[in-house]
């Protein structure tokens, strides 16, 4: 009965273009903002700042009247990983820089084998024959004569360290 009356019809007539403007605003925030997180890249700054606005304007009003969506574009555009907050390592740069550390490992242990294999024989000073007489100069120099190889007594083997 009280679809007849005239108070409902004239309620239905006031409301109907509000609910409609509503219905329609909606929409087309809507299609702007599904999947925002994989197109604000490549959306024009014109295109990111028109909907940043629109949707600042929406916050201004009640946040109990947005929806989800809205809501969660508006933390997309504030705080998401776009701009100077984008992250500096995307994903994939641990292999690479995995990979550059094993080729510079490798190519630098590649020319230090080389370099040994190339370079020359085992120097002079190196060889037990070249410490022994090492050990008789400094006898007869009469080096560290309190403790050392000069002393009185010494039993120690000296600069010889090759067995």
């Amino acid at each position: 009965m009280l679809r007849s009356t005239t108070l409902f019809r004239h309620s239905q007539r006031l409301m109907t273009p509000r609910v409609c403007q509503q219905q329609q605003y909606r929409k087309a925030s809507s299609i702007a903002l599904t999947d925002l997180k994989s197109r604000w890249e490549t959306m024009s700054t014109t295109e990111q700042n028109s909907i940043a606005k629109e949707l600042e304007e929406a916050q201004k009003g009640d946040w109990k009247a947005l929806s989800t969506e809205n809501k969660q574009a508006a933390y997309y555009i504030a705080f998401g990983p776009h701009g100077p907050r984008q992250p500096i390592l995307q994903p994939g740069d641990n292999t690479k820089v995995l990979g550059g550390v094993v080729a510079v490992v490798t190519i630098s242990s590649a020319l230090f084998y080389l370099i040994r294999q190339n370079g020359e024989e085992k120097p002079l000073t190196t060889t037990k024959e070249w410490e022994e007489a090492t050990n008789e100069y400094l006898r007869e120099q009469k080096s560290n004569p309190i403790t050392g190889i000069s002393s009185e007594g010494y039993k120690g083997k000296g600069y010889v360290t090759i067995t």
